[in-house]
């Protein structure tokens, strides 16, 4: 049987950049395919050849045996390939159905293609467990559900191989199990999937063949049983990764963080944090768990000036935040913000990597005078952040959007921890970051807590909490319903983020 997919001799250059150097890439038809990579190494370059969005420089594509020429997403979309981007590729004002027919209408009169397409959707919710309601509000829906959407497209236009890059980088572990099983039953239906993750631990539990990329070149493809998640990061990186955090005990000092019954309310009065007291100490690490969209965000937006309480108090080192409500009073007092959502919160994609690195501290007398920025040092901080943080490539002229999710996340991370803050407030640190990212990442949060610096960790992954917190405080239905030490096991922490320890006291 032909492969369902054939990549032979893929280049491809931006400029001064060799993103693709001669790669070739043979895909099983009916299997999942991983491709494991650092940040940067060039496979969402080649999946975005495969699905159109570029034009390789050089080498050849074939479907099914066949020689191919996709010169657009129209091409592939003709030739069976579907793909669902790390950041959603919907309209958030329209319908799940409308979404669904966006570019397939097919003629002037859309009433008929929306019949047709209300009656497939209901067709693959049955074959493939993508229950949706098709008259929902797509901006109204969980991350999971969007992502659901996009499966549904392409599958609503015939796609016969999937592509999925980073797939499980927005959703909640119960999200990503479902995910996986939609998967397993795509590819009992016949259909081919390529995963493109970070995460090693799903490479190894859904996929049947990985490959492997560094620095724009495959080094390498393997039987997912026949290798191991060491072996795999030591591919990737080009040298042995630790996989486990190295910490030596905390030495919790002064509280640096004090929340007293504090209360946030969403637009619709509804209590996202309800009444939740905690401290945080300089030198020890607090962790909150908890399944997304149980008032963590909420909690962080708070602490960071960007949400006012309703009720209670946010003190830094006895200094009330709560006549402020202002990020750059926060900042001024020595408090650092990593936010969750590195493209809303974090970034101006449309910027220069240079300038998205000043973001909340343009005002710094070292960056200028006023409201007139000295260039010269906004590009030679730049530079130097991104020297200190191997962020690739080293240009801090290129517009954020062109760096990859994982190197976003370092121009965030350099710019809150090089200003020395007292307290440092993380959500998602490590989201959608390759695996030698997420070492340097845990390397430098273990560093500032041996510093003497407080911080708080919000992270949906649990490996993650456990590995780096000296405290774990779980939360639920926006209240904190127990504290564990990093000791507690996955099983007890997965209980309490249900409730169940709540509901039997």
């Amino acid at each position: 049987m032909p492969a369902a997919i054939e990549m032979i001799g893929i280049d491809k250059r931006f400029g001064a950049v060799h993103a693709n150097r001669n790669v070739d890439l043979t895909v099983a038809k009916g299997s999942i395919h991983g491709i494991v990579g650092e940040n940067g190494a060039g496979k969402s370059t080649l999946m975005s050849i495969l699905f159109g969005f570029y034009e390789a420089d050089a080498g050849e594509i074939r479907i099914n045996g066949k020689p191919v020429s996709i010169r657009s997403p129209a091409d592939a979309i003709e030739a069976g390939i579907g793909m669902v981007h790390q950041h959603f590729m919907l309209v958030e004002p329209f319908t799940v159905l409308e979404n669904v027919v966006l570019g397939a209408e097919d003629g002037p009169l859309i009433g008929p293609v929306l019949a047709h397409a209300r009656s497939e959707l209901a067709r693959l919710a049955r074959d493939y467990e993508l229950q949706v309601d098709p008259d929902a509000v797509v901006g109204t829906l969980p991350v999971g559900l969007q992502q659901r959407v996009e499966i549904l497209k392409a599958l609503f236009r015939g796609a016969e191989t999937l592509i999925l890059d980073e797939p499980t980088g927005v959703l909640t572990p119960p999200e990503a199990d479902h995910l996986f099983r939609i998967l397993a039953q795509l590819k009992q239906q016949g259909k081919t999937v390529i995963l493109i993750t970070h995460k090693l631990r799903e490479i190894m539990a859904i996929t049947d063949t990985v490959s492997i990329m560094r620095r724009g070149e495959m080094v390498a493809t393997k039987k997912t049983a026949e290798t191991n998640p060491a072996e795999l990061a030591e591919l990737m990186v080009g040298r042995r990764v630790l996989l486990r955090v190295e910490k030596g005990p905390a030495k919790p000092a002064e509280i640096i963080l004090e929340i007293e019954h504090l209360t946030v309310r969403d637009e619709k009065g509804v209590a996202r944090v309800d009444d939740v007291s905690f401290v945080v100490r300089s030198g020890e690490i607090v962790g909150i768990a908890g399944v997304s969209g149980n008032g963590q965000s909420e909690l962080l937006e708070a602490i960071a000036g960007i949400r006012k309480p309703a009720e209670g108090r946010i003190l830094v080192e006895g200094r009330s935040l709560d006549e402020h409500c202002d990020p750059r009073h926060s900042r001024m007092i020595g408090l650092a913000h990593v936010p969750e959502d590195r493209q809303r919160r974090g970034l101006v994609a449309s910027f220069e990597a240079a300038e998205s690195a000043i973001l909340g501290w343009h005002y710094e007398p070292s960056l200028g005078r006023g409201w007139l920025l000295d260039r010269e040092a906004v590009v030679d901080r730049c530079r130097s952040e991104m020297a200190g943080f191997d962020i690739r490539p080293q240009n801090p002229h290129l517009r954020t959007a062109k760096f990859s999710g994982g190197n976003q996340q370092k121009i965030i991370l350099a710019r809150e921890i090089e200003r020395d803050p007292k307290l440092l407030i993380v959500g998602q640190p490590t989201r959608g970051v390759d695996i030698g990212a997420i070492e340097f990442i845990h390397r430098r949060l273990i560093e500032l807590r041996d510093m003497g610096k407080a911080i708080l960790l919000i992270s949906v992954e649990l490996d993650e909490i456990r590995s780096l917190s000296d405290r774990i405080l779980v939360m639920c239905q926006g209240r904190i319903v127990g504290e564990r030490t990093s000791e507690a096991s996955e099983g007890e922490l997965g209980l309490m983020m249900a409730g169940i320890e709540r509901e039997a006291a």
